[in-house]
């Protein structure tokens, strides 16, 4: 093994600094300082200097975070300080009682202060640090003994292998909750549909199941972050005399902590914080249920103390279950954009977490012949966030008798067009295309949503009577509507109509990421258009490029690449995509980038602010296009501030900073100059 030369050492320790503070300003900050191809170039860079000197390569560098060996089972550990279950509040009266008890054994007259912060829905962990360095990860357990979980909980990206800064205890454990936010859980629900796996039941589930691979490699594949809500031994004694204070300390040394955080003086500010986070509760990325209140004092949290196996400074008050019992009328089979054939379960109204619900998807033919759901069945529907409820399982005990099972329509329910489904795929789809009137409802919609073309005014209601009446057959249909035409329409009216016509012709002036979104290929979202855009520049290049050039565009893969090689295939979506570009619709071309960091607009940071005469979606697509950063704050890293009238604050903040402003005339010159 090569010794490191000296040079080599220092700039190795040099990028493991960078990188983790990198890590720092992402994962717990939320404000990066770098785009993701320059954090991307550092951690080559690392990898490759350890790779020439694997002497260098220390337990806390940034780049072991996998590739562990697969264990042959958990080893037990015994926790130095026991890890404590919370009592239940599940009204106000119950937190009205429990402040009471507290204000009474603190004595008349106590003043007494709360932290508040979201009961996250995921698994306890306790990371031990020794001399600033991850030694050790450790499952709950029973709350005395827990498994070591080290290999896998070293694979999540935002846990710091190496504490910032070099004042920290001899040994500090920090104490949290390891989670899979929604967007990552629904990513990882979609790769197991398409490959006929088992999909997880729930975020918590695929959380829990995550950690416990005996494999490592398989974790680290698994979409896990994680917040700190305390600490368990720290050598030097309390951090701070407050539990936010605390929180704060661990803030600093790197570890994400809830952004959530408040401190609350009375127990009804701590109600009036329960109900504005239930209001926002499906807004959140990531699944709660319920509110943690903690004495913020820790000197009152000591002199509170403990009763059994719960402290009596801290409650978590929950929210309404999210789960309830109901029955199934019927198994119903809707059709999406794509012509994906989706069983959808009618169901006796139901209130699930304050909602009511009489719709559940059961996502495909495979999850509805494993759960076996039929009509008349009694089912448990769980309700995560704003989407469609699910059903979870089905009461078989319950079941009454003549039920039948539910089986896939041969033909379209809506065209009567063929139902295809292939060996590949899971999804069930019509074959009706553009013809099937549901598909060409939902691309209408898709095309005009607000991330596509974005024109206003064209709901629902309206779409459908454009269909109904044969005049839309495809996206360039819309751009051929007569104001005659649309003033006869149902609750239209002439000034409805030309407000309409307005928004058909704002939307011609677009961005080729919003064009490539909204034409609703397969596969393709928001992100992956920009990309797409970014690298080729132009429709043309997009349209010859072939799966093996696509392939070379960051985060397009094989599956990827071959929907939108397909696509572009397509003689019929070529005349459409004609037909939109002879109806006028029209962008600013770049120049193609290999790489992100090859854009002219690599690593400069734009703020949007003011009332701007374009949606700031369009501008924001744009700008990224050129491979910009867009940012909601002003910082020193700011580029430049776009300021529309009424700018108010950031305006302020950037003159103060000394960032360069444009008005919209100064920034097309900028774009055009490109």
């Amino acid at each position: 093994m090569p010794e490191a030369p000296r040079q080599a050492r220092a700039r190795a320790a040099d990028l493991q600094q960078q990188i983790n503070h990198h890590n720092y300003r992402y994962y717990v900050l939320d404000d990066p300082e770098v785009p993701d191809s320059e954090y991307d170039r550092l951690m080559r860079e690392l990898q490759q200097l350890e790779a020439d000197y694997p002497a260098l390569i220390t337990r806390d560098s940034p780049t072991q975070r996998v590739g562990a060996e697969p264990l042959e089972a958990f080893a037990e550990v015994q926790h130095a300080v026991p890890m404590l279950s919370l009592g239940n509040a599940f009204s106000e009266e119950d937190m009205l009682d429990f402040d009471a008890r507290a204000r009474k054994q603190l004595g008349a007259g106590a003043s007494i202060s709360y932290a508040a912060e979201p009961k996250l829905d995921g698994l306890a962990i306790s990371l031990r640090y020794e001399h600033g360095i991850l030694v050790q990860a450790a499952t709950r357990g029973d709350g005395k003994r827990g498994e070591d979980v080290s290999s896998n909980v070293r694979t999540i990206p935002s846990i710091p292998l190496r504490l910032l800064g070099e004042d920290w205890p001899e040994v500090l454990e920090a104490r949290g909750e390891i989670f899979i936010p929604r967007k990552g859980f629904d990513e990882l629900n979609q790769r197991a549909r398409s490959r006929g796996e088992k999909v997880f039941a729930n975020p918590r589930n695929a959380a829990a199941g995550s950690l416990r691979q005996l494999d490592p490699r398989v974790t680290a594949a698994r979409p896990l972050a994680f917040y700190c809500y305390g600490y368990g031994a720290v050598s030097s004694g309390d951090l701070a005399s407050t539990y936010s204070g605390c929180i704060s300390v661990l803030k600093s040394l790197g570890i994400p902590v809830s952004p959530e955080l408040a401190v609350l003086q009375d127990v009804n500010a701590c109600m009036d914080y329960y109900r504005r986070l239930g209001e926002r509760r499906d807004v959140l990325d990531y699944d709660i249920d319920g509110v943690v209140f903690k004495v913020n004092s820790l000197a009152q949290q000591a002199e509170l103390g403990f009763v059994s196996r719960a402290p009596r400074w801290a409650v978590a008050h929950k929210f309404p279950a999210q789960e309830a019992l109901t029955r199934v009328l019927d198994v119903e089979f809707q059709v999406g954009r794509t012509g994906a054939i989706t069983p959808v379960a009618r169901l006796e109204p139901v209130s699930v977490g304050g909602v009511t619900v009489s719709n559940a998807t059961l996502h495909n033919m495979d999850e509805v012949e494993k759960k076996d759901v039929r009509a008349g069945d009694i089912v448990f529907v769980r309700r995560a966030g704003d989407v469609i409820p699910e059903v979870v399982r089905v009461l078989q005990e319950r079941r009454p008798e003549g039920t039948r099972p539910v089986t896939l329509p041969s033909r379209c329910p809506v065209c009567d067009s063929e139902v295809i489904r292939t060996e590949s795929e899971v999804v069930a789809r019509c074959s009706g295309g553009l013809y099937c009137a549901a598909q060409r409802k939902e691309a209408i919609r898709h095309f005009s949503s607000r991330l596509a073309m974005d024109i206003e005014g064209l709901g629902d209601k309206l779409v459908q009577q454009l269909i109904e009446q044969d005049w839309v057959h495809d996206p360039a249909d819309l751009y051929s509507l007569t104001l005659e035409q649309l003033a006869g329409l149902e609750r239209m009216g002439r000034k409805s109509a030309q407000n309409l016509l307005d928004a058909l012709e704002t939307s011609k002036q677009t961005s080729l990421s919003h064009f490539l979104y909204a034409l609703g290929r397969r596969e393709v979202g928001e992100a992956t258009s920009q990309t797409l855009a970014r690298r080729f520049g132009s429709l043309r290049a997009l349209r010859e490029a072939d799966e093996e050039d696509l392939q070379q565009t960051p985060d397009v893969g094989p599956v990827v690449a071959a929907h939108v090689a397909s696509f572009f295939r397509q003689q019929h979506n070529r005349e459409v995509m004609d037909k939109l570009l002879q109806a006028g619709i029209t962008w600013q071309e770049s120049v193609p980038a290999s790489t992100p960091d090859q854009a002219p607009l690599s690593g400069q940071t734009f703020v949007l602010t003011g009332s701007l005469s374009q949606p700031r979606s369009r501008i924001k697509s744009r700008l990224e296009s050129h491979g910009a950063r867009v940012s909601g704050s002003v910082s020193g890293k700011t580029s430049y501030l776009v300021a529309g009238e009424a700018a108010g604050s950031k305006l302020e903040k950037a003159r103060s900073l000394g960032v360069q402003i444009l008005d919209e005339a100064a920034l097309e010159r900028l774009l055009e100059n490109l």
